[in-house]
């Protein structure tokens, strides 16, 4: 049998900064809604996912396949 994980709201205060981090708001948006006055007490309360990630990945590609680079030039 599993142990069951207790639910704080601690806990849910870092679920709902995750979820809201990977929908796309900002950090300091974030930062308003948890009422914090230093953004690194924020940036402790999201964790990085495979959904984070991702869309990383995908913001960099996307701005990379915008330029075209040739040898001595970039376009």
């Amino acid at each position: 049998m599993r142990n069951k994980k207790k639910i704080t709201v601690h806990s849910l205060r870092h679920t709902y900064a995750t979820h809201l981090i990977e929908s796309g708001v900002s950090l300091q948006t974030v930062q308003r809604l948890l009422g914090h006055s230093n953004i690194l007490t924020t940036s402790r309360y999201t964790h990085l996912t495979t959904v984070t990630e991702n869309q990383a990945d995908q913001a960099i590609n996307h701005l990379m396949s915008t330029y075209s680079i040739r040898w001595g030039e970039v376009k």
